[in-house]
């Protein structure tokens, strides 16, 4: 062990060393519960793929399917709203109707949706079952029957999301961001749960990284990689995320999250629970947590499901200062969601959700930033002081990126296993590349991020769910002119003139 250029007490070596202990526990246990995630993973994408693969036709289901409400809360979307509404209309689903929600905009997004379709003011009646800020009007269009849009006051996206639930004419409702794109075939195979299990109250889909690809009028027609950097990351670590962060706990019904960009819910069961609370900027992982301890606490039998191929595309943030707001503010609202509903943890009835996957998202995905965070500070330090081995050095190499290197390419494996969205062997060398250096820098600087977001939840600095300020650039849009978009089919319930009420879903007992 060499002089180094600290001199440190020795009680201050001994906890750094102490701590260079904790941290490799955190990182072993961590990776070794993802590990087994992903393995579970593979499992259920093969049996998944053998059952609803592309053999799957979904059309076969148009005389069962539900009819839906898509909801699309926007604030500010003027450069995405249009191009997200077209992709909408064509979608392969056999009744469904579009709820355009402008949260008070004050740049063009109310303009360019009315131009865009041809909407009037239209004297509907607003049901107020969950309390919003003021609706200043109502527009419905006579070109697109099933395209409506509610002009609000200003009061966050949980404000609005509970808005476009009141004007919600289906059983079941679908959230779809505004700088977002379905594929066509996506809503009929996230609703598949619902047709499969009764008691299913909740289903989400994949987000994918939209920036590289190209979209016109709504089509996504090619699908390649970011140009960039930042979002090149970001599709690495949204393929981890997704194809086993989220599928390995879906099985034991204990999935935590499902994404506010691309997620059904039977609209009955969340009015009962009081919609979203907008006293938190994690509006959607916080509705999916308050579910689960509702209807714990009620003694129900539900699921709330994870579905690996409905495919939400979605503009990942390129700049640094958007990144960094986007991932503060989810580790605010995963601790305000986890703290919210703490009776969930260790309960009695609390199952898979509160003996596992509630503690492991509690103390490794809300807590662990700080223990990465003091673990390489004092990495560092102990490196500065020359008190650091070689044997320590590497065994800490190995528990932070190693391992983080095995889940990237275990996650690039089952992406190619299962979707094959990225064939061409430059895509699969690029993402292989980058999913090895993501973990030099990148991820300790989102560790730093992520501990800031926690700092703002511990100081209380909260207020009413809030819009994330991401720049949009848009890059990956394409439009055509407003006469390409192609009026929804008039089917039963969106052809005009009245909408007969929906029979509603087996009630979920």
């Amino acid at each position: 062990m060499s002089a180094g250029f600290l001199v440190l007490p020795p009680a201050v070596v001994s906890a750094l060393e102490w701590l260079q202990w904790v941290f490799f526990a955190y990182f072993i246990v961590i990776n070794v519960t993802y590990l087994a995630l992903n393995y579970i993973s593979m499992f259920g994408i093969l049996r998944h793929m053998h059952e609803h693969g592309t053999k799957f036709m979904w059309n076969n289901f148009r005389a069962y399917q539900p009819p839906v409400s898509v909801i699309v809360p926007a604030h500010n979307e003027e450069r995405t709203i249009v191009s997200s509404i077209r992709s909408l209309l064509r979608l392969g689903y056999p009744n469904f109707e579009i709820v355009v929600v402008n949260d008070g905009s004050t740049d063009g997004t109310l303009a360019e949706v009315v131009k865009a379709f041809s909407l009037v003011e239209f004297p509907e009646a607003y049901r107020k079952r969950l309390k919003t800020r003021d609706v200043n009007r109502v527009y419905a269009s006579p070109t697109f029957p099933n395209v409506r849009l509610v002009d609000k006051v200003n009061g966050g996206k949980a404000d609005a999301l509970n808005a476009g639930i009141n004007c919600a004419r289906y059983p079941l409702f679908c959230v779809v961001d505004a700088d977002c794109i379905l594929q066509q075939d996506s809503l009929a195979r996230v609703v598949q749960p619902f047709l499969e299990d009764s008691t299913t109250v909740a289903a989400g889909g994949v987000i994918r990284v939209v920036n590289g690809c190209q979209v016109k009028d709504g089509f996504l027609t090619n699908v390649d990689l970011p140009k960039k950097i930042l979002p090149l990351v970001q599709t690495v670590e949204y393929l981890r995320a997704f194809l086993f962060g989220r599928l390995g706990w879906s099985p034991m019904n204990a999935l935590l999250i499902i994404s506010g960009a691309f997620g059904v819910f039977y609209k009955e069961r969340v009015i009962a629970a009081g919609g979203y609370h907008g006293d938190t900027v994690g509006e959607d992982m916080e509705l999916v947590v308050r579910l689960h301890k509702q209807l714990r606490e009620e003694k129900r039998d539900y699921r709330i499901t994870f579905v690996p191929d409905p495919i939400c595309w979605t503009e990942a943030p390129e700049d640094l200062g958007s990144l960094r707001r986007q991932r503060m503010r989810w580790q605010q609202g995963l601790a305000e969601s986890l703290f919210g509903n703490f009776g969930l943890m260790f309960r009695r009835n609390g199952g898979a959700v509160g003996w596992l996957a509630f503690p492991f998202m509690l103390f490794f995905e809300c807590i662990g930033p700080a223990i990465e965070v003091l673990g390489y500070v004092s990495i560092i330090v102990l490196g500065l002081a020359g008190a650091l081995s070689p044997e320590a050095f590497f065994v800490f190499l190995f528990a932070s990126v190693g391992l983080g290197v095995l889940l990237s390419t275990n996650a690039l494996v089952l992406e190619e296993l299962s979707f094959h969205l990225y064939p061409r062997p430059g895509q699969q060398f690029k993402l292989f590349l980058v999913s090895i250096f993501e973990n030099f820098g990148y991820r300790q600087l989102t560790s730093v991020w992520r501990l800031m977001g926690l700092v703002r939840w511990l100081v209380r600095l909260r207020g009413r769910s809030r819009w994330g300020r991401v720049h949009r650039n848009a890059t990956w849009q394409h439009e055509g002119s407003p006469d390409d978009a192609v009026p929804a089919p008039h089917v039963a319930g969106i052809s005009g003139g009245t909408w007969p009420p929906p029979k509603p879903p087996a009630k979920v007992d």
